[in-house]
């Protein structure tokens, strides 16, 4: 979530931008109040999946010293999550890209650069931002991803556009725990524990000292286990 490299300077576009912002934050909130989350289409982030597995998704890596131990865990536990991918940091450690892959985890695009608010972007560069980051993932894993997460969450109709133009398809979650603020180990544990069947959780691996996210998912994944949930992969197709 915090991992944007400089602002953006387009005063109108920001403004916008960040009215978009909070009007999601509140469709997010009302996620949480609905028997099933949206699953979304191309035209429209999905917040949920579709079925009664939970979905895991890692942001703003890979990093060295926060994914192996993150993989490490969800493979302590059989679960498969699903990474979405900054291109820098790929170019950074394309090793841990394809250890992630590997793995047998799900792979997604989150921009190149991670600039927010991404929906203050001209059009050319949301393009070059997914295009870019499309070309480092390939080059470091051979694959072709077909999910993008914008920054922050940050959707607008241009981002939602150039999304799909790009042959991607939107994906957002239902469950925050604010884990990149490290808002402390209780509190993130509390959130996640309270995750429900079809919703989508948000957890980062990369972006800042992430050792309370991994405490916390030490802790809760085992939990949502016991309680019946099955960990799933982003549907890649809606």
């Amino acid at each position: 979530m915090n991992a944007g490299r400089g602002p953006v300077t387009r005063l109108p576009s920001h403004l916008c931008a960040q009215a978009l912002h909070y009007l999601l934050f509140a469709y997010r909130g009302g996620q949480l109040l609905r028997r099933r989350p949206t699953l979304g289409s191309h035209r429209w982030p999905a917040f949920g999946n579709p079925g009664d597995g939970i979905t895991l998704t890692i942001d703003d890596g890979p990093h060295p010293t926060w994914t192996p131990p993150m993989l490490d865990l969800l493979d302590a536990h059989g679960v498969r999550a699903t990474f979405f991918l900054i291109g820098d940091r790929v170019r950074e450690h394309p090793e841990l890209a394809r250890r992630v892959l590997a793995a047998g985890h799900l792979i997604g695009n989150h921009s190149m650069t991670h600039p927010q608010p991404f929906a203050a972007l001209p059009r050319p560069m949301l393009r070059a931002e997914i295009d870019r980051t499309q070309r480092e993932i390939e080059d470091a894993t051979g694959i072709t991803p077909r999910l993008f997460r914008a920054p922050g969450g940050n959707w607008s109709p241009a981002v939602l556009r150039t999304t799909a133009d790009s042959g991607l398809t939107p994906v957002d979650w239902t469950v925050n725990p604010s884990d990149w603020r490290s808002p402390g180990v209780e509190r993130i544990t509390r959130t996640l524990s309270r995750t429900r069947p079809g919703q989508i959780i948000l957890c980062h691996d990369g972006g800042g000292d992430r050792s309370q996210t991994l405490a916390a998912l030490t802790a809760v994944i085992p939990r949502l286990i016991g309680r019946g949930l099955r960990f799933v992969t982003v549907a890649e197709d809606r």
